[in-house]
């Protein structure tokens, strides 16, 4: 029986990570932010009533684009691995015999198939038992829903820019510096298993050149501004103390590959999970696109001036769109505290133990 409670409408929805069919085998479900999402909770799809269902959900799977709406089928039955396969771009089903999601959603075995609606940010907006005519409800309400890209007003996006973090000169220095090194393809953090975690390439979904600031005098110049013009605004803003700082980057999305980054967070994997707030500071303005979005939020990204920074929690979903013409450069530290450092110390420690075994 599941022991957690029951989920009503404006309740946020429980993030998990559960196999699915992706070409991955799992998916991160705080990854399907910025979009209205359908759950539908079954025990098989083999009972007359779920088969009914989900032929109702194919029938219009065109509202499931997968940028407006995205469906995901969570069954507890062992043997739907072999009968339900994705149909993109927007329905995937949960592989759910472990009852991990199942449980997480307050649901026990034996209840009814359950329907949730869950809107850009992740929260309860409508939810129904499941019962003939249900999921034509289901796909009417869908109907009605305002686009993402539309709805309106947006909802205030919690980031603070900033101007004048770094002076021109500097800004030409740090570039300079860029140029002249052996750049990297930047990676992502994923986790093979829990608590480790290990970067991977992935074109299709993030296109950035990376160099470590190396240089001590530049090193300490860039953590002089933070210091100073960036960590009594976190506080003032965000009543943060931030006393660390972490990956002293330079970056750079190129027009020539369309250099981008999709939508992601920054502290939702093992090796990360003591980021608190990311500092996006751009170093020119002499190209376009790149723009920094909220998807949870909805509205037009941010570019901060050559110079300026843009300061948000590591655990926002953000996206940059790609750059159609020149070069956007950037630095792109991390900020945290005395207690997520402790964090980070013990999480490196569970990594090498888990690497020893």
């Amino acid at each position: 029986m599941s022991s957690a409670r029951p989920l009503f409408v404006g309740d946020p929805a429980p993030w998990f990570t559960q196999r699915c069919t992706t070409p991955f085998g799992t998916y991160s479900f705080d990854m399907a932010a910025g979009r209205y999402i359908v759950l539908f909770f079954f025990a098989s799809s083999t009972e007359p009533a779920v088969a009914a269902a989900l032929e109702a959900v194919m029938r219009d799977r065109a509202l499931m684009d997968g940028t407006n709406c995205h469906f995901f089928g969570v069954s507890t039955d062992p043997a739907d691995e072999a009968r339900l396969h994705e149909a993109l771009p927007g329905i995937r089903f949960f592989r759910d015999d472990d009852r991990k999601v199942t449980d997480l959603y307050g649901l026990s075995a034996g209840d009814a198939p359950r329907w949730f609606i869950l809107d850009p940010m992740l929260r309860i907006s409508a939810t129904w038992i499941d019962a003939p005519g249900v999921a034509r409800q289901v796909m009417d309400l869908l109907r009605r829903l305002p686009p993402v890209t539309t709805r309106s007003p947006n909802i205030p996006v919690p980031a603070l820019m900033l101007p004048d973090v770094f002076e021109p000169e500097f800004c030409q220095q740090l570039i300079a510096y860029y140029t002249a090194q052996d750049t990297r393809q930047s990676g992502i953090f994923t986790e093979q298993q829990p608590g480790q975690s290990v970067s991977v390439t992935d074109l299709g979904f993030k296109r950035r050149r990376d160099c470590t600031l190396a240089d001590r005098t530049l090193v300490g110049q860039v953590q002089a501004r933070i210091i100073r013009r960036v960590a009594p605004e976190i506080h003032k803003v965000f009543q943060f103390n931030a006393t660390r700082m972490e990956r002293l980057i330079l970056a750079c999305y190129d027009s020539s590959d369309r250099g981008c980054f999709g939508a992601h967070r920054d502290n939702t994997v093992a090796a990360a999970a003591h980021r608190r707030f990311a500092v996006s500071i751009t170093l020119n303005d002499d190209f376009e696109g790149g723009e920094l979005s909220f998807p949870e939020f909805g509205g037009p990204g941010f570019c901060p001036p050559a110079g300026g920074a843009l300061i948000f929690s590591c655990g926002l979903l953000h996206a940059v769109a790609p750059v159609t013409r020149g070069r956007r450069f950037a630095c792109l530290p991390f900020v945290y505290d005395d207690a997520a450092a402790e964090l980070k110390k013990a999480n490196r420690a569970a990594a090498t133990r888990i690497e020893t075994v």
